[in-house]
């Protein structure tokens, strides 16, 4: 069955939370909690298993306690094209700035489409997990269908269908 852009088939309403197994719990909440600025908030104290849960900017992350953490995999290289999580920010320059003054190994990377460009930092959690800092809200997201342009941030979509209601209609006929 083809489905087209904006269709819900699983009446899904956001994204809740990733689950991250970790090596150490302490130095992942750290990690998470100085780096990223996610707050600590309660977990279910049924859990028969070490973990913490951290929420901010409208999502939570579960860091996992590995159950053998010495032959958990190493961190590589930092590789763009692997799995990550992405988070917009407001000034790639203060981001940079701060991995800089943390001591940080990161990738730099930009990115254009039709004029503009995307500015993209990569690093790696404690596990090796990739993190993404970007300005994503600079492209617009365009389905493929062509209905409706969209743009990663709610600001901008905001703007865009404020645009869209001001374009008058021209009626012939």
């Amino acid at each position: 069955m083809k489905e087209s852009f904006g269709e819900n088939p699983l009446h899904l309403k956001s994204l809740n939370h990733i689950s991250l197994v970790c090596k150490s719990i302490e130095e992942s909440m750290d990690f998470y909690r100085n780096v990223l600025g996610f707050a600590p908030v309660r977990r279910p104290g049924s859990f028969d298993f070490n973990g913490a849960w951290l929420f901010g900017y409208g999502i939570g992350i579960h860091l996992l306690q590995s159950e053998d953490p010495e032959n958990m995999p190493k961190k590589g290289v930092i590789n763009p094209k692997d799995n990550h999580i992405s988070f917009q920010c407001e000034s790639m320059g203060a981001v940079e700035k701060k991995l800089k003054e943390m001591e940080m190994n990161y990738v730099r990377q930009r990115v254009e489409e039709g004029g503009i460009y995307v500015e993209q930092l990569f690093f790696h959690d404690p596990d090796g997990f990739m993190v993404e800092i970007c300005n994503c809200d600079n492209l617009p997201v365009i389905p493929i269908a062509g209905e409706m342009v969209r743009s990663c941030s709610r600001v901008n979509l905001q703007q865009q269908q404020q645009q869209q209601q001001q374009i008058p209609v021209v009626r012939t006929g």
